[in-house]
């Protein structure tokens, strides 16, 4: 459905996007996941024709977005993240202004869309009295209007309350299942809450491509497990270091001088918890927590957007 090869986009010497290709299949929802400033945005103008790559194509739906943009614009509803209303009509006459722009004229088509978006209780309301949720919710149907294929969605959950972030996110859900959804966002909830697929761009380069449990099995590597152990810790560790398999073993907290915390890294992906718990018990020390370190979105994310790790 969506074809990026090698898309590069230079602001004078400043490179925002750096040779990217990616692929997004019919009916997903993908996650365009980075920092502020790492390209999403730029990609997401790229893809609707609003901008022009420095170098590298986009195709959609097969279509060459910068051969043939006003088909290419047929298929794509772009909401942005300043999401522009006119505030001074109400809801219904700015939806009918889209839908005229659009040269929409299937009056059931325009209601079903009121309805999936939940505006048919403040079709009378000026843009202006609505709340940031209902806004976006206008914002959602102006960009659905013309029943496109795909649907763009630029930070859509920005500045609203934790209720309105979840009637959003719902919404987009529903959504995808009938669209092929592209999110871009730098809140991490937001990716795991709705997408099919994340990509992870940094510095305009994508660093990651995958579901969010794929990434963070990549990324993973070597098991870690914590041990929270009473007894000397010269010996605690001695005893953990030989066990077959353990690769390193660091304190990593101190409760009180007896009882200290400590990371334990397997040589390869492998859990030994059990082997752990026998040797501390062997050698008679009170073990008081075992756990499997887990590996979270966040963690990824951090390791591959930040220099510090």
């Amino acid at each position: 459905m969506i074809k990026i090869s090698h898309l590069t986009k230079k602001y004078d010497v400043q490179k925002a996007l750096d040779d990217i290709s990616l692929e997004v299949k019919k009916g997903e929802i993908v996650g365009f996941l980075g920092p502020n400033g790492a390209g999403k945005t730029t990609t997401m103008k790229i893809l609707t024709g609003f901008i022009s790559p420095t170098s590298g194509e986009v195709q959609i739906d097969g279509i060459n977005v910068q051969e043939d943009s006003l088909s290419v614009r047929k298929k794509i509803g772009y909401l942005p993240e300043n999401n522009p209303l006119y505030e001074d009509m109400t809801v219904r006459e700015y939806l009918s202004f889209v839908s005229g722009m659009r040269e929409v004229t299937d009056e059931k088509q325009q209601e079903e869309i009121i309805n999936t978006c939940g505006l048919s209780n403040v079709l009378e309301k000026n843009i202006s009295e609505l709340s940031k949720g209902y806004r976006q919710r206008t914002g959602l149907a102006s960009a659905l209007m013309h029943n496109p294929e795909i649907l763009i969605l630029d930070e859509p959950t920005s500045g609203l309350d934790p209720n309105q972030i979840v009637e959003i996110r719902n919404l987009i859900k529903k959504i995808g299942e009938q669209k092929t959804v592209i999110l871009s966002t730098h809140i991490l909830p937001e990716v795991q809450a709705t997408c099919d697929r994340v990509v992870i761009i940094n510095e305009g380069k994508i660093a990651a491509v995958g579901t969010i449990e794929e990434i963070i099995q990549r990324a993973k590597g070597k098991e870690e497990i914590y041990a929270k152990v009473k007894g000397d810790e010269e010996k605690v560790k001695k005893v953990l270091s030989d066990i077959p398999a353990v690769a390193t073993v660091t304190k990593a907290e101190e409760e009180s001088a007896e009882i200290k915390g400590y990371k334990i890294t397997a040589e390869e992906e492998k859990d030994l918890r059990e082997e752990i718990f026998d040797a501390l018990v062997a050698n008679g020390f009170k073990l008081l927590e075992l756990k499997r370190i887990r590996v979270s979105l966040e963690d990824v994310f951090r390791e591959l957007t930040t220099k510090e790790i």
